[in-house]
Formats: C-alpha cells, sequence, structure tokens
C-alpha cells in the first residue's frame, strides 16, 4: 500500500492578487522556498517530496501518522504566512492514493480540521515502496547537437509520453529536472519497463538508464533506485556488458 500526501497552498490565486503586478519574482523564490522547507521536513521522516505545478507537492509519506503531518504543518507555519492544505490517501497502487486524496479533498473529509490535514482515516499497513529512476544514456552527446532550448523541449516531451505511459499502469512519474526521471510505480516489473524504453528508442533515438529501487519508505527507495543507476554508469564506464535495468531492493 502507498501513503501519498498532497501539500497545496490554499487560496493561491487571490493571495497573488495583493502583491501587486510587479510579483513575479516574488512568487518564484516563494515556491522555491517552499518546496525546499517541505522537502527538508518529510525528507528528515524518510519521506521524499516532489513538486507539482509549483503550488502542490507530493510527498512518498509511508509510515508517517496524522500526528507527524501535524508537527510538519506547524513548522511550516512559522515559517510561510500563506494557507497549507495537506491530504493524505492510501492506496495499493500511487494512482489509487492520488484518487484517494482527491476525493477526501474534494468531499472535505478530515483527519484534523485545526491543523488543515484531509484523508480518509488511515489504515496502518506496512509495505513497500517501489521508485524508478531513469536518466539519458549519452545526455552528453544530445546537448552536443541541440541548443538549450531544444534540449529542453525534447525532455519535456520525453517526459509527457512517460507520464502518459505509467499513467495507465497506475504509476506516477516526475521529472527532476536535468535529464532525471523518477517515477513511483505500482510493481512494474522489468518487462513492463523494456517496453517504455523500447518505445522511447524508436521513437527518438534515445535510451534511458533505469534504476530500480524497493523499500519500506520513499527516501530508501529513491535510495537503492539511485544507486541501481550508480552502478549502470560504473559498469558502464569500466567496459563490462551493459545493463538498461539494474534493481536493489531491501
Amino acid at each position: 500500500m502507498i501513503q501519498l500526501t498532497i501539500i497545496k497552498i490554499t487560496g493561491y490565486g487571490p493571495w497573488t492578487l495583493t502583491l501587486g503586478s510587479d510579483r513575479e519574482h516574488r512568487l518564484q523564490i516563494l515556491q522555491a522556498t517552499l518546496y525546499k522547507e517541505i522537502q527538508n521536513l518529510f525528507s528528515e521522516r524518510n519521506c521524499l517530496a516532489f513538486p507539482n505545478r509549483f503550488d502542490e507537492i507530493f510527498v512518498i509519506t509511508n509510515g508517517l501518522s496524522v500526528d507527524d503531518h501535524i508537527e510538519i504543518q506547524k513548522e511550516l507555519a512559522k515559517s510561510f504566512q500563506l494557507g497549507l492544505s495537506m491530504s493524505i490517501g492510501q492506496g495499493n497502487t500511487p494512482y489509487e492514493a492520488n484518487l484517494n486524496v482527491d476525493k477526501a479533498r474534494r468531499s472535505k473529509i478530515t483527519l484534523d480540521k485545526d491543523h488543515n490535514i484531509f484523508g480518509l482515516p488511515l489504515q496502518k499497513e506496512e509495505d513497500l515502496v517501489q521508485i524508478i529512476h531513469m536518466d539519458v544514456d549519452g545526455s552528453t552527446s544530445i546537448s552536443a547537437n541541440k541548443s538549450p532550448y531544444e534540449i529542453s523541449s525534447l525532455i519535456l516531451k520525453l517526459y509527457s509520453e512517460m507520464s502518459e505511459f505509467f499513467l495507465v499502469r497506475n504509476s506516477l512519474a516526475f521529472f527532476l529536472g536535468g535529464d532525471n526521471f523518477m517515477i513511483i510505480s505500482s510493481a512494474i516489473d522489468k518487462e513492463g519497463i523494456t517496453k517504455f524504453l523500447d518505445l522511447i528508442r524508436q521513437r527518438h533515438g534515445i535510451s534511458f538508464n533505469c534504476g530500480i529501487g524497493t523499500a519500506k519508505t520513499g527516501r530508501e527507495a529513491a535510495k537503492l533506485a539511485t544507486k541501481s543507476l550508480d552502478k549502470i554508469r560504473e559498469l558502464r564506464d569500466s567496459g563490462t556488458e551493459r545493463q538498461r535495468i539494474l534493481e536493489l531492493t531491501c
């Protein structure tokens, strides 16, 4: 079972209008600072946050209780003079957890009204999180033939196709910057991942390296996924037979 928390700035649109027209630089600074603080507070508790549309942040929160969320909400309130809601959802897949978050938020089902925390009653089930970490193989050679903006356009196109491919498999993909992506996956096997890698190679002539990590928490799963990816690079650089997919489980 995956536990997902979505943090959202509440009343964001009306609040931005109070800043006047010369506000964009302030909003960008605020969003970056908020993400940094959320990542800090949750990663200290072995969770991992992913930015989504900048005014909304997804966090894998397996193992965290409502009380843990309240403590984090209190810390955020000390640093930011704006409204933040937390909505918690659980599901057998990341996508199902996301749907349950949305259901609780739209229905205003609260777990703690005083701290603006929404969600259905949490089940204390221990389960594993699977994260896939992908990066573009040979990205340096690709960037040598394209301008910076053309590279960005290509990366966003790859992200769009990745998001669509994994969403129908009940998994959630996020762009991490550079040529790095992470997918909160739903027990997708290597055969399913290979299908995506082959699809991208056929369409764009681009290869991905793929590390898979499975653990009890989001941060630990991401660590193992990245360790797998690092091992693929080591094998490539040593001249050993190349691998596209490598998996580690705690």
